[in-house]
């Protein structure tokens, strides 16, 4: 039996459904996320499912083992760090990520956080900016949602 969660984007300009399935040891990501600029954007999932002034309510990357942020195939990394979104000349991207270490069901789960797609190139800690090991520097924050449990 596969567990799923939904989270739908709000922004300014930017908006989307992020769809997550959890089956075995692994967690697709789906979805579409529109209204970006060409490229690539840092895609987290944060601590809070919070969004009342905005997407800072949502705090900062869920990171329950107190790691160093890193890239999603790095061993030592946040719990919800998934990297980069690459976003095509017409501002639309369709998602399709496959991670091993976010949840929907256990302790880590990630029901009642939110997903943050942030303005710019998250650097997978690895930028050598003073914040490459918390946030990646991937900018502020364009759109977040809370992941909720899906039918």
């Amino acid at each position: 039996m596969s567990l799923k969660a939904v989270c739908m984007l709000h922004g300014e300009a930017v908006s989307g459904q992020v769809f997550f399935e959890e089956t075995g040891g692994s967690v697709k990501v789906s979805g579409e996320v529109t209204g970006l600029t060409p490229g690539k954007h840092g895609f987290h999932v944060h601590e809070f499912g919070d969004y009342t002034s905005g997407c800072t309510s949502a705090g900062s990357h869920f990171n329950p083992f107190g790691k160093v942020h890193g890239a999603p195939e790095d061993e030592v990394r946040h719990v919800g760090d998934l990297g980069n979104i690459e976003a095509g000349e017409d501002g639309k991207v369709a998602l399709a990520i496959t991670d091993k270490v976010i949840q929907i069901s256990g302790p880590n789960s990630i029901i009642g956080r939110a997903v943050v797609v942030h303005a710019g190139v998250d650097d997978l800690g690895k930028g050598g900016h003073e914040l490459s090991l918390t946030t990646g520097n991937a900018g502020g924050r364009l759109a977040c949602g809370v992941i909720g449990i899906a039918k």
